[in-house]
């Protein structure tokens, strides 16, 4: 009886461990295996036991309710969301998802598609029958954005409480995981989503806390990603930070402990007017230079961030107001995340009873350790919210 009492009380402990223990939601964008020499990231390149939740990136969605495979060649024919979904042999405890949606997909065709109940309910049982083929265990909504860009409706707001929640009803029967990737600006989701509606059917939200600046031409320099205001900012401007974000999300109505901070693994560049200006609000002319890899202008991962630093001498300046660095050399500067902010915002999430954190995207972390620890900042992530 004693050993009974014994082994209950340890697997009871056990329990309470684990269901402390943080979320790390971990995207993976799947055109990364596209990208050439070191910057190649496919499948093989994860390590699942660093996240708590796998989401693929992405699929999408046609105006009849169906579900649209994006890149059959690398989705199907290469067996993407079968290799994928296989991880979970590696760590049976990670859970996998499939991202709907993404900037290119727009809102149109989920304006039309929500709007009509009859297709509502159609987009319901395609989503559970593809998650159910490919052996996914959830379905991440990442719509951009209810209400905003073209083809929206001003009824998008309320028709997005009804998918959550039609979707919930089905999924709670099926044993499937639901979440979505939110606009965390006090401005945009308001626009977008009933907060607090929304929050009661989704499982966990990934707020979407980066591209604060540097998505246009904001004619000044930015961070991508800032973890509290400055003093020295407008009202409007204060707005703009991760810690802005998530006490706004907490006021309408989101439970702390479904919210996933977001943490980008990528910064936002500029090519600076002046060189001898290097700093937050410096005058720009536009977006950075693409980098040699990624090949996008304004973006770099923080593999190449971090190899700016280590063999072409970019310096590094910290914002302490805001709690994140720049890195600059000549007309160019970034304002990304390293292990030191990393560290901080995963601080942050716990000190606060998040739910932990979300990762954009695990792609461009160094996971080559060119810089020295593969996978740097996941890592980070892991020893603060999962150890």
């Amino acid at each position: 009886m004693r050993q009974l009492i014994l082994m209950i009380a340890t697997c009871l402990t056990y329990a309470v461990i684990i269901s402390g223990q943080k979320k790390v939601v971990c995207y993976f964008a799947s055109w990364a295996s596209y990208r050439q020499n070191q910057g190649k990231f496919d499948i093989s390149k994860i390590n699942p036991s660093l996240c708590s939740h796998l989401i693929y990136s992405f699929i999408g969605l046609n105006n009849d309710g169906t579900i649209k495979i994006l890149d059959p060649w690398i989705d199907v024919t290469q067996n993407g969301f079968r290799n994928f979904n296989a991880l979970r042999n590696k760590s049976p405890s990670t859970k996998t998802l499939a991202a709907i949606g993404g900037w290119g997909e727009g809102s149109e065709k989920f304006s039309n598609v929500v709007s009509n109940p009859g297709l509502r309910g159609r987009f319901v049982n395609e989503a559970v029958k593809f998650l159910k083929q490919y052996d996914f265990n959830g379905l991440d909504l990442d719509w951009e954005y209810p209400g905003q860009r073209p083809g929206s409706r001003p009824t998008d707001k309320e028709n997005f409480v009804n998918l959550v929640r039609e979707l919930k009803e089905r999924f709670n029967r099926e044993g499937l995981i639901l979440s979505a990737a939110v606009n965390p600006t006090q401005y945009s989701a308001g626009l977008s989503y009933n907060i607090r509606e929304i929050s009661k059917y989704l499982d966990f939200i990934n707020l979407m806390t980066y591209d604060y600046h540097g998505t246009g031409n904001d004619g000044r320099v930015g961070h991508n990603a800032p973890l509290f205001a400055s003093p020295q900012e407008s009202p409007d401007e204060k707005q703009l930070n991760c810690d802005a974000s998530v006490k706004f999300w907490i006021s309408q109505g989101a439970p702390r402990e479904k919210i996933n901070l977001g943490t980008p693994f990528y910064g936002r560049s500029f090519t600076l007017a002046n060189p001898n200006l290097h700093k937050r609000g410096s005058p720009t002319t536009g977006s950075g230079l693409p980098g040699r890899f990624t090949n996008s202008p304004g973006t770099l991962a923080y593999y190449e961030v971090c190899e700016n630093i280590k063999t072409k001498g970019w310096r590094i300046e910290y914002d302490a107001e805001q709690h994140v660095p720049y890195a600059y050399q000549g007309n160019q500067i970034v304002g990304f995340d390293d292990v030191n902010s990393i560290r901080e915002k995963a601080q942050y999430a716990k000190n606060n009873n998040l739910g932990g954190a979300m990762v954009w995207s695990m792609d461009t972390d160094d996971f080559n350790g060119m810089c020295g620890e593969k996978n740097p900042l996941l890592n980070t992530l892991n020893r603060v919210l999962r150890n």
